[in-house]
């Protein structure tokens, strides 16, 4: 009896070691955030002025062009699990989830480009041109990004860092926002010289070399630990990982819901300022004032210190709408409307934040529950499906929207059955759906006090594990 207290004495003080001694440097953190700053320099643009580009750009009608956004994210949220199932059969000297950003760099960088040029042709291939180079594209961008989560537990096992190092990298991928939603538009109206099809192929090809550029740092100085590079997790075993793991069920469902607001309101956002606000450049004077979000992610730590992750991300949902409303409230008056777009802004980052921290924290729950650590499907489906799919819902729903009340981007002018609906699109579609995602996580509390046992458990047998080995 007292060997036995004695033996789990020791595989406590050796857990505690282990996570104590596995520390993350502060420069990996900030290379780690570049993989997110290059992903979302250029997806920002896609995510922010898709639907725009297709229906005042490329030429495509609003219904044509919301078809396609939400086929093309069907396509790709089903890729988004087999991407995980990838990385957790990832047998390479890089580890399981750095090679990708090797791999993918270059394909994603290409397409995205290529999605935002417009070639000379017309009629049914030019549909299937933009389908065709929206899927491609949004394909390899789940490659290049599922990555970028599932790596975050295999980069360091110690929970701070894990927060840290997700703090940093969403504060460096909202910089990589900032500039694409800020820029863009005045860039290709600068380097097209009146020919807008011409300014954003060539604009957005300069936001691809910097963000292939941003990748390949990332990937040269990233390691991964704590991983067997001669294990494979077989897609029965990475299963077994989501059965019972009700907190993963949770994150999922609530992502899942927080992107289909969030999208919907950024897929309206162009619109809403050129036709109901009448002024075209407040779409890159708002998008621009998202910088604020910086100070809601920076802060998520301190926050979660006093309320928990659950309680901050119900914190920020709720800020969220509360910015919305302002801006529904505020009708034409930009001042006003600012304020609530920053407290909006603030909320949804930060809450953005929460997710892509937790989705982590639900592949220990699968760990400890089946004994499979199947990083790359959960994580995929927590982060990468979940925005690629709400991202199609809240496209879709924003385009059918409009095409039901009669808008047109070959009207100079919208009537007022259209511009209402592009009103409530931007500004109340996404207080009704985020209230969804908030009670949600009110539910996950229950499994966040659980953590602090799993914390342990796990470093017990990873400590054990490692004294066999050495044995």
């Amino acid at each position: 009896m007292s060997s036995n207290a004695g033996q789990s004495d020791h595989n406590v003080a050796a857990a505690q070691a282990l996570l104590k001694n596995d520390r993350l440097p502060f420069h990996r953190k900030v290379t780690y955030g570049f993989t997110d700053m290059a992903g979302n320099l250029l997806y920002c643009i896609v995510g922010s002025y898709m639907l725009y580009f297709f229906t005042n750009v490329f030429g495509l009608g609003v219904g044509t062009a919301g078809s396609l956004l939400l086929l093309g994210r069907f396509i790709d949220a089903i890729g988004a699990p087999v991407m995980g199932v990838l990385v957790d059969h990832t047998h390479s000297k890089y580890g399981k989830s750095r090679p990708w950003f090797l791999w993918m760099a270059l394909p994603f960088t290409i397409f995205i480009w290529l999605l935002f040029t417009t070639p000379d042709i017309s009629g049914t291939a030019k549909i299937v041109y933009a389908g065709g180079m929206y899927i491609l594209a949004e394909l390899a961008y789940t490659a290049m990004s599922t990555p970028i989560t599932s790596v975050l537990p295999n980069l360091t096992s110690n929970s701070d860092d894990r927060m840290s190092a997700n703090s940093i990298r969403l504060v460096l991928g909202n910089v990589g926002n900032f500039f694409a939603v800020t820029f863009i538009m005045p860039l290709a109206s600068a380097v097209g010289h009146g020919n807008e099809q011409r300014g954003w192929s060539i604009a957005v090809g300069i936001y691809a070399v910097i963000g292939f550029i941003l990748l390949m740092i990332g990937f040269l100085d990233m390691r991964e630990k704590n991983i067997e590079n001669d294990e494979i997790v077989t897609i029965k075993e990475s299963l077994k990982a989501t059965k019972g793991n009700w907190p993963w069920i949770l994150i999922v469902a609530a992502n899942l819901i927080y992107w289909t607001a969030y999208s919907a309101r950024n897929a309206a956002l162009p619109y809403y300022f050129q036709y109901n606000l009448d002024d075209k450049g407040l779409i890159s004077f708002f998008n621009g004032f998202s910088i604020i979000q910086i100070i809601g992610m920076a802060s998520v730590p301190f926050f979660v210190k006093f309320m928990h992750k659950w309680g901050t991300t119900v914190f920020m949902l709720a800020m969220t709408m509360v910015g919305q409303i302002w801006m529904g409230l505020a009708g034409g008056n930009v001042t006003s409307a600012l304020i609530g777009w920053i407290l909006a802004c603030i909320g949804s980052g930060s809450a953005c934040t929460m997710f892509f921290a937790m989705v982590g924290d639900t592949v220990d729950f699968g760990e400890w529950k089946s004994g499979v650590r199947a990083n790359g499907l959960l994580t995929a489906m927590g982060a990468s499906f979940c925005i690629q799919m709400g991202s199609g819902f809240g496209s879709f729903i924003a385009a059918k929207i409009m095409a039901t009340f009669g808008f047109s981007a070959a009207k100079a002018t919208q009537s007022a059955a259209s511009m209402s609906s592009i009103s409530f699109t931007f500004i109340w579609i996404p207080v009704i759906i985020y209230a969804i995602s908030l009670i949600i996580m009110v539910v996950y509390r229950k499994w966040e006090r659980h953590e602090p046992v799993v914390t342990e458990e796990l470093a017990e047998r990873h400590a054990q594990e490692q004294e066999d080995a050495a044995e």
